[in-house]
Order: C-alpha cells, then structure tokens, then sequence
C-alpha cells in the first residue's frame, strides 16, 4: 500500500496536532540500542522534548539510562502514545496489546502500514495515525528543535 492509499483518517491533522500537544508518555515498541537505527534518534528527540519514553523490546534491559520493557503490558504507568517500529505484520498484536493496557493512541511509524492495526486500535477507543514520523510532527507543531 503506498502513502496515497492510506485511508486519511489515519493522518488527521487535527489528532496529530492534539496528541503532540497533550501527550506526555511514549512507550516506543522496537526500540532498538543501534544509534544508526531510526528509532534510537526519535526516541532520543522525544526525551530531549521533555516527554516520558518507555523503551519496549525484550532485547533490551535499558536504554539511554532508561529501564526498558519486554512488552506495554510490563510499563508500569498510563501510555498516551505507543509509537511503533516494528515491521507492519507485528501491528495487528501491538495494536491489540496497546488496547489491553488503555494506552491513549497508536502511531504507526513512517513505512509501518496496517490497516488492520488501525482498526484494532480505533475500535478500542484508541486514536490512530500511520505512516507518519512523531518526531517531525512534534517539531513542525510544538517547534522544537
């Protein structure tokens, strides 16, 4: 599926600019402890923005001096954003698991494409946005830098 064939209600502006604003926790399922690796700048990004990031991989015990979690349901506070890195066939089962545990939205990262995820989540009363990057949104909206 490319970009232009996601259903635009999962890039909605109005979503998107609300949870940059209200957002503060972010669990950021495959992290991974490679600098190189995407998720390890966006993560650092949103840490510096001032927002509470819980690592999520069960390769990893910490993180950047973070504890870092086997799974959502093991982050021991309320997830306002679980952002995903992981390939779009793991989605559907994060998406499950992010309703299991209350979390507020479910971000599909730039190139993680699952309708069925976003359906899964929406259902359970999540927000949805896909293939989009939390961290340039959070800059283009908030302006930090």
């Amino acid at each position: 599926m490319r970009r232009t064939e996601i259903d635009e209600r999962w890039q909605d502006l109005a979503v998107i600019e609300r949870l940059v604003h209200e957002s503060r926790t972010v669990a950021v399922v495959g992290l991974s402890a490679n600098p190189a690796r995407p998720s390890f700048g966006i993560a650092r990004y949103l840490v510096s923005a001032g927002l509470t990031v819980f690592p999520v991989n069960p390769a990893l015990t910490s993180w950047q001096g973070l504890t870092a979690y086997s799974s959502l349901a093991d982050v021991p506070e309320h997830i306002d954003v679980v952002d995903v890195f992981r390939r779009p066939e793991h989605a559907p089962g994060i998406a499950k698991d992010a309703v299991d545990v209350g979390a507020g939205a479910l971000w599909l990262q730039l190139g993680v494409i699952s309708p069925e995820a976003a359906v899964i989540a929406a259902d359970g009363g999540l927000d949805v946005v896909m293939d989009r990057c939390l961290a340039v949104e959070h800059r283009e909206v908030v302006g930090w830098s």
